[in-house]
Formats: structure tokens, sequence, C-alpha cells
């Protein structure tokens, strides 16, 4: 995966980049926004990592230039919160926003969630189907119905498949800023099973959850 990086505070920029980096990524980051425009070319990227409150241009105008020449998806990373940021980044065109103070692991997910909806099908076993652009589970073609809490929670299993998902991030994606207990999310998980036909979430203990297909 190829990340284009841009956060003017360099023990952040340099944390993410040392991060995604570490799991064999390519990133290449940038403190200063202004510097980038000669020096890349903006699609090469699978992902672009913008801060929003940046000296000289902002990460919305820095992403407004780009668009020009890229379809590349964006996220914006920011301490703001207030509704009129969030909105102004959607209607930007970006396809995803997280608020500082965050986890890399919580940043990972949302990149694959982003990514990783190409691959649109994922099969488990003979009988089940996750599609990941419209997170509908399927059983021998049919439909399985979901609440809206399950299926971004499968959401995020299917994507890691084969790796198991800490529950703290599991909480931290379904139910962003609410605090929920570790009971809140065995009982998600209880009812989602008591649908299945056959169990293939399966429970780490003391860590989280995954899916071996």
């Amino acid at each position: 995966m190829k990340i284009l990086l841009v956060e003017d505070d360099e023990f952040i920029g340099e944390s993410i980049k040392d991060y995604f980096e570490f799991q064999g990524n390519k990133v290449d980051y940038f403190s200063n926004p202004n510097k980038l425009l000669e020096k890349i070319n903006p699609n090469y990227y699978d992902i672009f990592l913008f801060d929003i409150n940046m000296n000289g241009i902002t990460g919305f105008e820095l992403y407004k230039e780009l668009k020009r020449y890229t379809d590349t998806p964006v996220i914006f990373i920011t301490a703001y919160s207030d509704i009129e940021h969030i909105e102004k980044a959607f209607n930007l065109g970006a396809s995803d926003y997280i608020k500082k103070p965050f986890d890399f692991k919580e940043l990972e997910l949302r990149i694959k969630r982003l990514l990783f909806k190409a691959t649109n099908i994922i099969s488990v076993g003979e009988n089940y189907k996750f599609d990941l652009k419209t997170l509908k589970l399927f059983y021998k073609g049919k439909e399985v119905e979901l609440t809206p809490n399950e299926r971004y929670f499968l959401e995020l299993l299917f994507q890691n498949v084969g790796q198991v998902v800490e529950s703290e991030v599991i909480k931290d994606y379904i139910w962003e800023d609410k605090v929920v207990c570790d009971n809140t999310l065995r009982t998600q998980v209880k009812k989602l099973r008591s649908k299945l036909n056959e169990n293939f979430i399966k429970n780490v203990r003391g860590t989280g959850y995954k899916i071996e297909l």
C-alpha cells in the first residue's frame, strides 16, 4: 500500500509513518504541504492522509488541488470535532474523517475499509459470503438480516481475515465515542452467532475476535 501523509505535527507524522512502514507499506511523509505539490505524482498513491489545520495551505485546500488530477481517496486527520468541519470534509469528497487523538490500528482499519472494498465478496466455507461494499452477509445465496452494529463488526473481521481484531478496537470502531463495556460486545457477538448456522467467528480469549476462512 502506498500512502501520502501530510501532517505538520512531526511527532504524529513520523509515528504514523513508522507504524505503516513497519508493516511493509510505502509512506511518503511531508510536514510542509507547500513543498509536495511539485514533487509528487498524486496518481501513484492508494490513499491520502491529510491533516486539516496546517501552516500555509490547509488539508482541504491541498486535497481540492490534487483531486483535479486523481480520484485517490482521502482520510482527513484533525483535532476538529464540530459538524461544520466534518460536513466540509465530506462535501469536498472525503472518504473518511478521523479525530485526534486516535489509535493507529483504528486508522489502519479505516484505510482497509476503503481499499478492501475492491475485493467485494469474501467467502467463508461453502455457504457464507460477505459483501464488503454493501456489508451484507449471505447464507446459501439468501441474505442474513443484520443490525448496523453487526454489519460493522463483520466488516472489521472480514477486512482482517486470519488476524485477531482486539476488543477495544472493535468497540471504538462500532460505538465510536461511546463508552462500552466488554459485556456489551460479548452480548453483541452472542446475538450475531445466534443468527448463524455455522459459527465462523472465533473468540481469542482475553484479546478479541477473528475469522479464519
